[in-house]
């Protein structure tokens, strides 16, 4: 599969809630970083990411664009609730070897009436 191919794959996954697939279409060593969290590492921690979040909130994930450059497929996206975010893929030998995600974590947790984080003294 291309890198496009495969994240339309990933998105198909993502919004059936199928950790299982999810999974399958990472490395085993891959690296998914979501920047408004700590980097997840390996294929078993990021089946278990998307199953707490999964656990937490219902999302589904719009393709607003979807670009591939190289080894690099780069998805633009919005959600049924007008949360938007984008994620950059690196595609090594047919598996997600990296992800980056960058999306507003504070609308996130608004939209889904989730707590919102403790903040720190002084501010």
């Amino acid at each position: 599969m291309s890198p496009r191919q495969l994240v339309q794959a990933w998105v198909e996954a993502f919004n059936r809630a199928d950790v299982d697939a999810l999974a399958s279409l990472y490395t085993t060593d891959a690296v998914n970083h979501q920047v408004a969290e700590v980097p997840v590492r390996g294929r078993d921690n990021i089946r278990e990411m998307f199953a707490s979040g999964f656990a937490l909130a219902q999302m589904q994930c719009i393709v607003a664009n979807l670009f591939e450059d190289g080894q690099w497929a780069i998805l633009e996206w919005r959600d049924p609730s007008g949360l938007r975010g984008c994620g950059f893929f690196q595609v090594l030998d047919g598996r997600i070897a990296f992800q980056r995600g960058y999306w507003d974590k504070l609308s996130f947790l608004r939209l889904h009436g989730l707590s919102l984080p403790d903040r720190p003294q002084g501010i």
